[in-house]
């Protein structure tokens, strides 16, 4: 690393958009620095695949473009995909060893609509370094799932960095990339970013096209930003966020300038009070019996920070919100069963050596494949789907989800969004919850607003204490539909005048 890029090797995506428009240093420069970093901190486990020649290629482009008066704002900035996402010429293993030796042909729709764009589009320019590490297709709490090494919490390596996009966060929040995408399905992005100290945010189903993403649970993925603040998130997001023909669930409607809305100031805001007539929600149900002291510390005193900015607390119920768990783990599995049947050795992915006929070369390639969660899962989805079982199980789950979401409805005629914990605890120890009921538990404030289909955000408001004062602690916050301009415009208010997005482990 050049003592010239060394300057920026802590840097936020603004900060580095800036410097590579001033010219005060090249993508090329940021690049090999950004490789070099993740090669000092390859124990981490953050990254499956690192493709640092692709890079260099891309990012001497990305230098020829901006000479030539290219002034696209991401343009040469490194970022790194999650292996959920396919991209062009490079590995996507989802995580897992079904996948392994998987090569795409084409970029997933967030791969181009960040990088190079496609036919239809064009890209923002930023240069993939490399795929992040997540737990085996995106089931998982820990990223102990992954089918090749586990991922540690850049803050404290005996802890979890959170799942499923643990790479991601844990990249990110070891300065190795300013930026990195994430899946979200019961809280993917949220979760992780809470524990590794960093910002993240799950759009609104349907806002980020899905096409190229490794299906899990089609009706809950959605593909968001991870980033150190809310500006690197609103800038990520404007340029991830369109229309998309090819994917049935994308959303068609006008792509806001998440950057511009930003700084937009909020109705009956003050320059002393920037969240004046804003209503936060603060469910009952998500400050009860469960939740970590440390947590609800954390979180409590950056609300008295909101409030301190001009926001009135309110308190509301989300009653359903314990039927979340039961809910998503029926529904979510159920799909996965689906979505997973099309990986049988027969067209790409692994297959097994030896067999005598197709019933054994199906079975014993997907038992060789496949990983313990993934196995569980799909047999869980497969049972709630069985003749006898549908209206049992996956109807009445269906049923609650609805529920679920009227409660949402309700809650947001007495405020505006909704503020609360993202997990109950700080990130666990490696190995801790070998039970996979443990692991569910700890999406419990993170499901419902997957299953309603809205947007949400992690931010970093503190740390835990004692043995935890080196684990951090995420606030999260839940809009209705298509508000993620204001979820960003309130955590870039917060992020103004405190510094836990700022801090960084190395």
């Amino acid at each position: 690393m050049s003592a010239h890029s060394a300057d920026f090797a802590s840097a936020d995506l603004r900060t580095l958009s800036a410097a590579l428009a001033a010219r005060t240093v090249s993508s090329a420069e940021l690049t090999r620095a950004a490789l070099d970093r993740i090669a000092a901190h390859a124990d981490l486990g953050a990254f499956l695949h690192v493709d640092a020649e692709g890079a260099l290629q891309a990012a001497q482009a990305a230098d020829a473009a901006r000479a030539a008066g290219d002034s696209r704002p991401l343009l040469g900035v490194p970022v790194a995909h999650k292996d959920v996402f396919v991209t062009r010429a490079m590995p996507a293993t989802a995580g897992s060893r079904m996948l392994a030796g998987y090569v795409s042909p084409f970029d997933a729709t967030v791969v181009a609509r960040l990088g190079q764009g496609a036919d239809d589009f064009a890209g923002a320019g930023m240069i993939t370094v490399g795929k992040t590490n997540m737990d085996e297709f995106a089931m998982g709490s820990s990223n102990e799932n992954s089918a090749y090494n586990p991922v540690r919490n850049p803050w404290d390596t005996a802890a979890v960095p959170g799942g499923s996009s643990g790479g991601s966060a844990a990249a990110v929040a070891a300065r190795l990339v300013a930026a990195a995408t994430g899946t979200d399905t019961g809280g993917s992005i949220r979760q992780p970013a809470a524990m590794c100290g960093i910002t993240g945010i799950k759009p609104t189903y349907g806002l980020c096209s899905r096409y190229g993403m490794i299906a899990f649970a089609s009706s809950l993925d959605q593909a968001g930003p991870m980033a150190q603040t809310a500006w690197d998130c609103a800038a990520l997001l404007t340029a991830m966020t369109g229309f998309d023909p090819r994917d049935a669930t994308s959303v068609q409607r006008p792509v806001p300038d998440y950057v511009a809305a930003i700084d937009h100031p909020l109705p009956g805001a003050t320059a002393a009070q920037p969240l004046a007539g804003l209503r936060i929600g603060l469910p009952r149900e998500y400050f009860g019996a469960g939740l970590a002291a440390e947590v609800e510390a954390a979180v409590r005193a950056a609300l008295k920070t909101m409030e301190g900015l001009g926001a009135k607390l309110v308190d509301v119920s989300l009653p359903l919100t314990e039927l979340s768990i039961p809910a998503y783990y029926i529904i979510a599995p159920a799909e996965a069963s689906s979505n997973l049947s099309r990986f049988d050795g027969v067209r790409f992915g692994h297959r097994a050596a030896h067999y005598k006929d197709l019933a054994e070369m199906y079975g014993k390639s997907r038992a060789e494949g496949f990983g313990p969660e993934v196995k569980r899962r799909i047999m869980i989805g497969a049972y709630v789907l069985s003749h006898g079982y549908y209206d049992a199980y996956y109807l009445q789950a269906q049923k609650i989800r609805r529920l679920i979401a009227d409660d949402f409805i309700r809650a947001f005629t007495q405020c505006d969004l909704i503020a609360g914990p993202v997990s109950p605890t700080v990130a666990w120890n490696l190995g801790d919850k070998a039970d996979p009921l443990a692991n569910y538990l700890a999406d419990i404030y993170t499901l419902s607003a997957s299953l309603a289909g809205l947007p949400g955000m992690s931010v970093p408001v503190g740390f835990g204490t004692g043995a935890h004062a080196r684990r951090p602690v995420g606030l999260q916050l839940i809009g209705p539909h298509f508000t993620e301009s204001l979820l960003l415009q309130v955590a870039h208010r917060f992020q103004q005048v405190t510094d836990w997005h700022q801090r960084s482990p190395v």
